[in-house]
């Protein structure tokens, strides 16, 4: 799944820790990144929590696909600034899946939260 993520590759985030419903992802923002006030753009934030959520969701072999996310944006992020964002399952039935996120800067500051919940497919991987 990771070896064909554009998104992910794009933002050149790292794997840092990848289990089973857990998903540890670190990346540093760049200026391509930021809005039109200078800081990072929240698509950003979210796409990071995003993928998180989705190798954690994934991971458990069959494929899951989000149904409803939401993202709390509690601080802003800057220019140069590395993020790492944690993922945890919190719900795994046979067809639904929950996924917290937080996203942390370089100091442990929690810039944002997510959640999500998604639909897992017959498919397996």
């Amino acid at each position: 799944m990771l070896l064909d993520d554009k998104m992910t590759a794009w933002l050149k985030a790292e794997v840092i820790e990848c289990t089973p419903g857990f998903c540890k992802l670190e990346m540093v923002t760049r200026s391509e990144m930021a809005n039109g006030f200078g800081i990072i753009h929240g698509s950003i934030t979210f796409a990071l929590a995003d993928s998180a959520i989705a190798f954690a969701a994934n991971a458990h072999g069959r494929h899951a696909v989000s149904l409803n996310t939401s993202i709390r944006h509690l601080e802003p992020v800057k220019i140069g600034d590395t993020l790492v964002a944690e993922a945890i399952v919190t719900t795994l039935k046979h067809r639904i899946v929950n996924v917290d996120s937080v996203i942390l800067n370089q100091s442990g500051v929690r810039v944002a939260d997510v959640r999500a919940m998604g639909y897992r497919k017959k498919e397996e991987w």
